[in-house]
Formats: C-alpha cells, structure tokens, sequence
C-alpha cells in the first residue's frame, strides 16, 4: 500500500435529524435568521442554520472537549 500524506477521508454522508422544539424556541431561531440575513445580507432558512449552530456550541463547550477526548 502506498503512503499518502492525506488521510482517508472521513464519512460526509449527512444523517438526517427530526426534532421538535418549542414554540418560543422555533420563534428564538426564525428571529436568529432574520438577524443573521441582516449581519449578513444572505437569508439561510433556519433549517440551514442549526447544523452550524450546534457544531459552535459543542466547540466552545470545553467541559464537553475534555470529557470527549477521554473516552
């Protein structure tokens, strides 16, 4: 086998969630994205933004980093 300074890629097939939030909550992410349309001048439908949302919170959640890197 051939040596290769790039690694094999990792899986990037998406996995498709259903969730259900609460009305305040679902009212908190559509006003989020008319926010981030404003910042940004780019409307993203809210369905768009959580993925990036939940992937900034679990990197900035250092308990999270520490326990993860134990296991």
């Amino acid at each position: 086998m051939t040596d290769l300074k790039l690694p094999q890629l990792p899986d990037r097939n998406p996995v498709k969630l259903s969730i259900a939030v609460m009305p305040d909550l679902h009212q908190a992410l559509i006003d989020y994205a008319a926010l981030y349309a404003t910042t940004y001048g780019r409307d993203e439908p809210v369905a768009e933004l959580i993925p990036a949302m939940l992937a900034a919170f679990l990197e900035s959640d250092r308990g999270f980093a520490r326990n993860r890197t134990k296991r």
